[in-house]
């Protein structure tokens, strides 16, 4: 099996020696993602291009599924090679591709040629096309805008028939920039402009400030995961966890209503600003837009800005909601964000969209600055492969567990949607739901508590804590399908 990897257009037109390590990081990544499929897969290095080969055929489509999301990549194909013998012969190869789709069809040949051969890369298509129209019963060869497309690469002494095209994430590869801490809630802009940050290659730590128990923070590690493990090439990062409950009653039982959301997000950096140091970050990112709530107008903004000297990057500014909401979906975070609470949100009655420096350092001066203190004392920082353990931690209880159900117990698939599609559960005769687990809270107490309901995740870590969470709620009804 062989991929092709061409790069993001930006990255060949940067200097030689900038190209050359933008190639080896997205080398080192691809090599980091495709071992979870081929501890022996070969990743090789060209000025051009990245060769892919394994030996694994079978995991054709998981090399693809990871493959389009690694930042770096503009696009790759699938191709099979064949040593070049004469253009009779790659049309027997052509054949063996494209027979069946250029039945009828209208089509055209492209070739790509490199090395010293006696005919052009124009007399290889006339050849190979006409050839291919005669044996394969085609309707007409149209250069332009063809029903299929027959792409060929002679390469000195072998041939790649491109039987496929996937197009890529594009950016630069992870990690080829300088580290940033985003500050994520887990709603809709959060994620998307953490996602945005990533897929400019710049390595992404998460930072969460605790506003609303075990709960939210569950949430918050499990989009945080979900990102890192699509997009963030299998690099390590931290995500780290401030406590601010305590931050947050300060707020409303010392500052005026009008400032308090202005005041809690110059809290929120000031806390960020001490913790970044610890990742080697460089710049903070927020999810904020323009206007989209009052703490977010320039005037505001600038007054946020103000208790920080670090360098705040804001990907979404000129987004608009709906723009935002489109793009979580298309990453795969709007379910997460949907089912998310939101406090910050809810702190003013009458938010200033306004806010004067003078007023807002009046109201901070009656703040108990030693609050802030311990919250970032007591920041909790962990590498983001281990947080769904942590997660399973936060919820201890005897799970059952079943591998082989023998009695009326409805398995619930709690996979994400697209996880859930792509591989679907076995297991015939057995009545199956599926209810993703950032669902699932709502809509346990509306099925038939009569009935044992065992969870399903694939690898048991998910199920098990979501089992456990809902036998802490009193839910005896509940397992863990693991097969």
């Amino acid at each position: 099996m062989k991929f092709i990897v061409k790069f993001f257009p930006e990255i060949t037109i940067k200097s030689r020696p900038v190209r050359k390590a933008f190639v080896k990081q997205l080398r080192h990544n691809i090599r980091l993602v495709l071992r979870e499929h081929d501890d022996n897969v070969t990743v090789a290095g060209n000025w051009d291009f990245i060769e892919i080969l394994s030996e694994q055929d079978d995991q054709r489509d998981a090399f693809i599924e990871s493959l389009r999301h690694i930042a770096g990549i503009a696009h790759f194909q699938y191709v099979r090679e064949f040593p070049f013998t004469d253009l009779d012969g790659i049309v027997e190869e052509a054949i063996k591709s494209y027979g069946d789709e250029l039945k009828d069809a209208v089509f055209a040949v492209r070739v790509k040629r490199v090395g010293n051969h006696d005919f052009s890369s124009v007399d290889a298509e006339r050849h190979i096309g006409g050839t291919l129209k005669a044996r394969c019963g085609a309707s007409a060869v149209r250069l332009k805008d063809p029903d299929v497309l027959v792409p060929i690469d002679i390469r000195d002494n072998r041939v790649w028939m491109i039987e496929q095209r996937i197009e890529g994430l594009g950016g630069y590869p992870l990690g080829s920039q300088d580290a940033v801490l985003s500050l994520i809630s887990g709603g809709f802009d959060s994620t998307v402009s953490s996602y945005l940050t990533m897929s400019r290659g710049l390595k992404t730590h998460f930072c969460f400030f605790n506003l609303g128990g075990d709960a939210h923070e569950i949430g918050v590690k499990q989009v945080s995961h979900f990102l890192w493990d699509k997009y963030g090439s299998k690099l390590g990062v931290k995500f780290i966890t401030i406590p601010f409950e305590e931050v947050v009653g300060e707020i409303l039982n010392n500052v005026d209503n009008a400032e308090m959301g202005v005041i809690l997000k110059r809290m929120m950096l000031r806390a960020a600003s001490r913790v970044m140091e610890g990742v080697s970050a460089k710049a903070l990112v927020t999810g904020e837009s323009v206007a989209q709530v009052s703490s977010q107008t320039l005037v505001n903004l600038k007054v946020i800005d103000n208790v920080t000297d670090e360098l705040v990057l804001r990907p979404l500014v000129t987004m608009n909601k709906q723009e935002i909401i489109d793009k979580a979906k298309d990453i795969g975070t709007a379910p997460f964000a949907a089912s998310m609470p939101e406090f910050c949100g809810v702190i003013s009655v009458k938010p200033t969209t306004r806010a004067k420096m003078h007023r807002v350092e009046r109201e901070e001066a009656k703040f108990n600055f030693d609050v802030l203190d311990s919250a970032v004392n007591n920041a909790r920082v962990m590498s983001i492969q281990d947080v769904m353990a942590d997660v399973d931690q936060q919820y201890q209880g005897d799970v059952p567990v079943v591998r082989m159900p023998v009695g009326d117990e409805v398995i619930i698939d709690i996979r994400h949607p697209d996880e859930a599609e792509r591989n679907p559960i076995k297991a015939s005769g057995r009545q199956m739901l599926n209810v993703p687990f950032f669902t699932l809270g709502n809509k346990w107490p509306t099925l038939d508590q009569d009935t044992t309901y065992l969870l399903y995740c694939g690898k048991g870590v998910m199920s098990r804590i979501h089992a456990s969470h809902l036998m802490s709620k009193g839910y005896e009804n509940v397992g863990v399908y693991l097969p």
